[in-house]
């Protein structure tokens, strides 16, 4: 999994000047791609615990007892649902369906979010490998802890991006999503890339499983993650 420069510095809660000091100072390991910089996800990991560092936030992120408690992604699933056969031409009117029925918003909420998911640039696009990706509103709002939601979307087609996904796999599987606020945004973003590397979450999704097999993994996985951040108890 490759992260960007954006996503780097929002995980260790740094500024991106911070980051390129890394690079120069540090060797932080990089990857130049056309113009940018990327980041594999274990290199950086590795390069961090040598040097104590730990990740505040974003796909870094240690778990937190305020994630388990306050997000469950089955149940965000339920409520963005999960859509088959998408034409990649569809997914903005996809997104903009899924904010404007948010639970737990307002009707004026869930118009201002339809109206900034639909302008350019209003969702961010993130590719986390092997055909997925993980698309979010650009600009973060304070919805409440009732609200929020996870979409599925199984496309048609590949999905045309500014850039080639690092590791070159069309785009065809989108976990678009919406959080509670913009604290949570960052953990919910956290879960949902630890959960893609499971199974049976990703071989389901990846078959085609009905509904609720779908909804199912994603319970067993977060039961999974749930179980691995409990700390151990000795005697």
């Amino acid at each position: 999994m490759y992260l960007n420069l954006i996503q780097l510095a929002e995980s260790f809660g740094v500024s991106e000047r911070v980051v390129e000091g890394w690079i120069r100072d540090e060797g932080l390991p990089n990857t130049p791609d056309r113009g940018r910089l990327l980041f594999d996800r274990a290199q950086v990991a590795q390069w961090a615990a040598t040097r104590g560092l730990a990740a505040q936030a974003g796909f870094l992120a240690p778990e937190t007892p305020a994630l388990a408690a306050s997000l469950h992604l089955s149940s965000l699933l339920r409520a963005g649902g999960i859509w088959r056969n998408v034409l990649a031409a569809d997914v903005p009117a996809v997104f903009e369906r899924v904010v404007t029925a948010l639970p737990g918003a307002t009707p004026p909420v869930r118009q201002l979010l339809g109206q900034r998911v639909r302008a350019p640039g209003g969702v961010t696009i993130a590719p986390v490998g092997g055909g997925f990706a993980l698309p979010h509103p650009s600009t973060r709002i304070t919805l409440g802890r009732d609200s929020g939601a996870v979409a599925l979307l199984l496309l048609r087609d590949a999905l045309p991006l500014a850039d080639t996904p690092p590791d070159g796999v069309p785009v065809n599987r989108l976990f678009f999503f919406i959080a509670p606020s913009p604290r949570l945004h960052l953990e919910l973003l956290a879960r949902l890339s630890r959960s893609l590397v499971r199974e049976p979450l990703r071989e389901r999704i990846v078959r085609g499983a009905k509904d609720e097999e779908i909804i199912q993994a994603m319970e067993m996985v977060e039961s999974a993650l749930a179980g691995a951040a409990k700390p151990e108890v000795k005697s």
